[in-house]
């Protein structure tokens, strides 16, 4: 899959003006985490296209865990540190009031409007723990164990063929990428 940075800062800001424009990290991460999920379980595609782990504190995005704790650049500002706050007393927030959305349909928003109903007045904690009893997580012992797109589908109660499908329609579209630049 082909992380998009843009999709996933525009789905953070959504999430964090949701929220006040202020938020723990970790309950971002999580929201993110269940919004993608859904959108991949839903449609068959995720959100951001990122790569899940299973951390301590539950399954995280990884390219958007490196952007949320890496320190911003001035010289050549990432796509997310122009729009998100570096972290802050655990938390970050928005830097302006608009943040574009061109990049996330109407659906999208939807569906993070939903998540954001649903978890939350959730707290950090909470929404560990809940992530905690998804069934693709899996204690990595202090560590990072890979989370397949393939184990969240099958829980889900997809079967072989349809995982497949999901599977070849990513690997088509990463070859249209590396085709088309």
């Amino acid at each position: 899959m082909r992380y998009r940075e843009d999709k996933t800062t525009q789905a953070a800001a959504l999430l964090l003006k949701l929220r006040g424009g202020r938020m723990s990290h970790l309950k971002l991460m999580k929201l993110l985490y269940l919004a993608d999920r859904s959108a991949l379980i839903t449609w068959g595609r995720p959100i951001t296209f990122d790569w899940y782990y299973s951390m301590p504190h539950g399954p995280v995005l990884s390219f958007t865990l490196d952007r949320m704790t890496s320190d911003p650049d001035s010289a050549n500002p990432s796509y997310w540190h122009t729009y998100i706050s570096e972290i802050k007393d655990n938390e970050v927030s928005l830097l302006c009031e608009q943040v574009p959305n061109d990049q996330l349909s109407e659906a999208e928003e939807q569906l993070l409007v939903r998540v954001f109903e649903e978890h939350g007045h959730k707290n950090r904690w909470q929404l560990r723990d809940y992530c905690h009893d998804l069934p693709e997580w899996q204690d990595p012992q202090g560590s990072s164990l890979p989370i397949h797109i393939r184990t969240i589908l099958s829980a889900a109660g997809f079967d072989d063929a349809d995982i497949e499908e999901i599977e070849e329609s990513f690997d088509a579209e990463a070859s249209a990428h590396e085709v088309l630049g």
